[in-house]
């Protein structure tokens, strides 16, 4: 039987450069949620591939740590 190839989105954000690694820090405990990528470390654009069917988890995550991440805070 062959496995199927898992589908993941990607979603683009925004944060504050210096917020990278603990964002990271706080994804990698949540293992096989996302992937985490910087696409612009200088203006803080990141990149997160997540499997589809995790988007509530991540996105109730994300909103938590909103504040903390934040570019405008």
């Amino acid at each position: 039987m062959k496995d199927s190839p898992r589908c993941f989105k990607e979603l683009y954000l925004g944060i504050a450069p210096s917020r990278f690694h603990f964002l990271k820090f706080i994804l990698e405990g949540y293992d096989g949620l996302t992937m985490l990528s910087s696409v612009n470390g200088k203006t803080g654009i990141v990149c997160l591939r997540y499997p589809v069917g995790s988007e509530r988890t991540l996105f109730e995550l994300l909103s938590s740590l909103a504040k903390k991440i934040s570019k405008y805070t």
